[in-house]
């Protein structure tokens, strides 16, 4: 529901998502894990500098260490970018950026930071570890914080060294010992583990997958993530001995990222805190942390229904890579606005109700939000994230002419009425949204009903548009990708609608005729 655009700025004024949550069954101290801001302690010697094991390898080999060449292996550095392309252009080269640094000792763990030397309407520093011979953009600000030698990496390493024990010593020489897992002090292992999820109305409860989304494990600049697989496994790539801490980082691996913690960031992260180096499983379920829980389903019904596009299943175009979703809290109403892929906010009704945040909305533009107040289930989540989709799947087709008329429609029906989402279908261009909204009610009713079983719910169908028209066509042997079919950009109404079904489908014409006929207006 585009409507739900004029809602963005009260709603990201006065509660945006990263609004301060309770602890999640922690105990104050470092091993509490809280949902709102991290508060960072003293700055701690980091046991990768080059210096510091250089020191190691020359207390656990006094002979060696003048043959010993211990050079960096990676660079420690922080980056502040003055816009969302900057910001882009550090992931292109290949940076996984954090939002706070990993040198410091963590008095309570949190989804995000922002440092306060940093005006809060801007991009806080961006911390990252890049390989040693990283080429740092002349035009954003960066700091190199030190030079590090991470033995995980190191291809070259002396063969006679046992770097695990160098490692070892170096936390022991920085005063970090009581980090290494007592079980690891012979070996450092690999984490790996599972991300389920659990949808009380299907399979018995019984926890499934959470597809796609990055883990992301430090110990210091020890850095390293990797996704899950569709069934939740993750296996990361680096060894630990000491007990790493896990986020969740909602950048899908099928190129769409979900929510902002702070606005100024392009994917949310939710904290599992410290877990053991062998790895950590974590089940999500409804009693779970709210924003936790609502990421991971919106993660995994945008997951499920990319999936599903494909020519074998839906057969219908998938919705537009690098798809922006926000997630917002305190709203029932979404939107498919659809803002970051070119659909534009630029008139003065919609700049007039988005007043001062205007410009961050282009900014940091959502193609979908998902408002999620009063659900309080998998399934309503669920039903709200298809909907949307399915409205980006129409965008595809149809592009940002088309759209800019969807939205204005609906923007000046909500003003007219005061309110109401829908209007009451006047106006010249009513049938850009009674035809895009029967077919994504239609989709969610289908949707709902293949995930859920039984027939399909009535969504929609109280509204003066009518996705019975799709479902009646559904129910008489037309799939879905042949309905689709009948959407491109001269559809604009339901006579259009009819139009272009009769000349794609005319040996079924009587049966389009009947429907079109029952839901005359």
């Amino acid at each position: 529901m585009i409507a739900a655009l004029f809602c963005l700025a009260a709603a990201l004024s006065c509660s945006r998502e990263d609004a301060p949550q309770t602890e999640d069954g922690g105990k104050e101290g470092e091993e509490a894990v809280y949902h709102d801001m991290i508060v960072l302690g003293e700055q701690l010697e980091d046991p990768y500098s080059v210096e510091h094991v250089k020191a190691a390898v020359a207390s656990l080999y006094p002979t060696k260490a003048g043959r010993v060449d211990v050079e960096a292996t990676h660079i420690y550095a922080r980056f502040l970018p003055e816009d969302d392309e900057q910001m882009n252009r550090l992931t292109d080269l290949g940076l996984e950026l954090s939002d706070h640094p990993f040198d410091y000792k963590i008095v309570r763990e949190g989804d995000f930071y922002h440092d306060p030397a940093v005006d809060e309407e801007k991009i806080t520093w961006q911390y990252a570890v890049a390989g040693k011979d990283f080429e740092f953009p002349e035009d954003i600000r960066y700091e190199i914080l030190d030079r590090c030698y991470i033995p995980d990496s190191d291809a070259t390493r002396a063969p006679d060294i046992d770097w695990d024990a160098v490692e070892r010593e170096s936390f022991r020489l920085t005063g970090n010992e009581d980090l290494l897992v007592p079980e690891t002090k012979g070996s450092s292992v690999h984490p790996e583990g599972r991300i389920t999820i659990v949808d009380d109305k299907v399979d018995g409860g019984k926890p499934f997958g959470v597809a796609g989304v990055r883990v992301m494990t430090n110990v210091f600049v020890k850095f390293s993530s990797t996704y899950t697989d569709r069934d939740g496994y993750y296996k990361i790539s680096k060894k630990y001995s000491a007990r790493p801490r896990y986020r969740l980082v909602f950048t899908n691996q099928r190129k769409f990222n979900i929510g902002v913690n702070t606005i100024l960031l392009p994917a949310s992260v939710s904290t599992l805190g410290k877990g053991d180096p062998s790895g950590l499983d974590v089940t999500v379920t409804s009693e779970s942390e709210r924003k936790l829980f609502c990421r991971c389903v919106v993660n995994n019904a945008v997951y499920d229904y990319i999936g599903r596009c494909a020519e074998t299943d839906m057969n219908l175009p998938a919705p537009p890579t690098n798809l922006r979703i926000w997630i917002l809290q305190k709203l029932n109403a979404s939107s498919a606005v659809m803002i970051h892929h070119g659909a534009l906010i630029d008139n003065g009704i919609i700049g007039e109700y988005l007043g001062g945040i205007g410009w961050l909305v282009k900014l940091f533009a959502p193609d979908l939000t998902i408002g999620v107040e009063d659900h309080g289930d998998y399934a309503s989540i669920y039903s709200s994230t298809v909907h949307e989709l399915s409205h980006a799947t129409h965008y595809t087709r149809v592009g940002n002419a088309y759209w800019n008329k969807y939205i204005e429609y609906i923007s000046l029906s909500y003003l007219k009425t005061g309110g109401e989402t829908y209007g009451d279908g006047s106006g010249s261009l009513a049938g850009y949204c009674e035809v895009g909204e029967s077919w994504a009610y239609y989709m969610e009713s289908k949707l709902y009903s293949e995930r859920y079983g039984g027939s399909m719910p009535p969504f929609g169908t109280s509204w003066w548009f009518y996705p019975q028209i799709f479902r009646y066509l559904d129910e008489r042997g037309f799939t879905r990708a042949e309905l689709f079919a009948a959407l491109t950009e001269e559809v604009t109404s339901r006579d259009a609608l009819q139009k272009k079904l009769l000349e794609l489908y005319p040996a079924r014409s009587s049966t389009i005729q009947a429907v079109f006929s029952r839901y005359a207006k």
